[in-house]
């Protein structure tokens, strides 16, 4: 029995893979149940590994179905709201509601192999081999073989690592706007069909379409790790704050945030050191966050979790041997990560700087079509 901690993306490839190719799997997931919570943004699911993950678990043609339509398109814009850089969608790359592929990829799998409700608050090695996981409820289960689906502030991951996630000096407040088309019309001209990134000054409003007629917002800036605590006890609270920040950029760019139907969100951004690694220890791995967190400023974050997820499974079902399967895992998605981690920690320098959005443009205007969308809003890691 393969027992894997987290319900995200990656956990769910590996459990479809491995279900469909015979093997007993389980999942054990914090939240309550499949729609709890709502899952974030947009992603861009890149060829060589979010698609390919989705080829590899059946499931390409049924993704196609959910991808917003010319949501790969991008604009980079300046505070006064210049356009600096247009790039039409051109389908490499296509974008798909986080929450909606997660939905798919919890449909294909049959009822029972994720267990709801199941918070861990502790994972531990067993006296006689394997691992033990005692949950919030008061479930404790043992299993030989664990996998660390579990994202950033994994419960597995001190088992491998005394390494964890440290503040990149980003942060992000999240708004969100519904019926765009008939309430906001100035702010869903501004964001397009697809995505928009407005930087300067070391700072950015970043925004994206939704299915259903939404735009999902952030508004970017450095701030001290204690930031997000502090200010939500000060007068006004956090919108007062990142509108404050805001105060001389152009206000069709600032409603974004401002009209924000909901309470802003704040979302420091944290991230595993480049090159992050362990040493092998029997019956257990990380995939996803929980193995290479990493700033949304690659777009490779869930595509990676995808692929890892993938990875594994192909790995396990080659390998009559677990420790040959998690082996050989580890030795494809560790150099992997470390690229993508360093284009993501330059990809945030690159936006978030003296002269943005003058980088962006120029690295954009050198890339092949197509690739813009992966530094958007809707890029995050999952």
């Amino acid at each position: 029995m393969i027992t894997i901690l987290g319900a995200g993306l990656g956990g769910l490839v590996l459990a479809r893979i491995l279900h469909i190719s015979g093997m007993d799997v389980r999942i054990f997931e914090s939240d309550a149940s499949a729609d709890a919570r709502h899952q974030g943004g947009m992603l861009d699911m890149h060829v060589e590994t979010g698609q390919a993950a989705l080829r590899a678990a059946g499931l390409y043609e049924t993704f196609r179905r959910i991808v917003l339509e010319d949501g790969d398109a991008f604009r980079v814009l300046d505070k006064t709201g210049r356009l600096h850089l247009a790039e039409d969608g051109n389908d490499l790359r296509p974008e798909v509601e986080r929450g909606q592929l997660r939905a798919m990829l919890i449909a294909a799998l049959p009822e029972g192999i994720i267990r709801w409700g199941h918070r861990a608050t502790e994972v531990a090695a067993a006296a006689d081999g394997g691992y033990i996981v005692t949950f919030a409820n008061g479930l404790s289960v043992r299993t030989d073989v664990l996998i660390g689906a579990d994202g950033a502030w994994s419960k597995v991951r001190p088992l491998l690592t005394d390494i964890q996630p440290v503040y990149t000096g980003l942060s992000f407040a999240e708004a969100r706007l519904t019926e765009v088309s008939s309430r906001f019309p100035e702010q869903g001209e501004i964001v397009g069909k697809g995505t928009v990134m407005a930087l300067s000054e070391r700072k950015g409003i970043l925004a994206h379409r939704e299915p259903g007629d939404l735009i999902c917002s952030y508004a970017a800036f450095e701030a001290p790790a204690e930031w997000s605590s502090e200010v939500m006890s000060k007068p006004g609270g956090l919108l007062e704050d990142v509108l404050t920040r805001f105060c001389d950029w152009d206000q069709s760019l600032v409603g974004l945030i401002a009209k924000s139907e909901a309470p802003l969100i704040a979302r420091p951004l944290f991230a595993l050191p480049v090159g992050h690694r362990w040493v092998r220890r029997p019956g257990i791995t990380l995939i996803g966050d929980a193995a290479h967190l990493m700033s949304p400023f690659a777009g490779e974050g869930a595509n990676l979790a995808m692929r890892d997820g993938a990875d594994l499974a192909q790995a396990i079902l080659a390998h009559d041997d677990i420790e040959t399967a998690l082996a050989a895992y580890e030795a494809m998605m560790f150099p992997r990560s470390e690229t993508a981690a360093a284009e993501s920690s330059a990809g945030l320098d690159m936006c978030f700087n003296d002269r943005t959005p003058g980088p962006v443009v120029e690295f954009f205007l050198g890339m092949q079509p197509g690739t813009a969308a992966s530094m958007g809003a809707g890029s995050s890691a999952g």
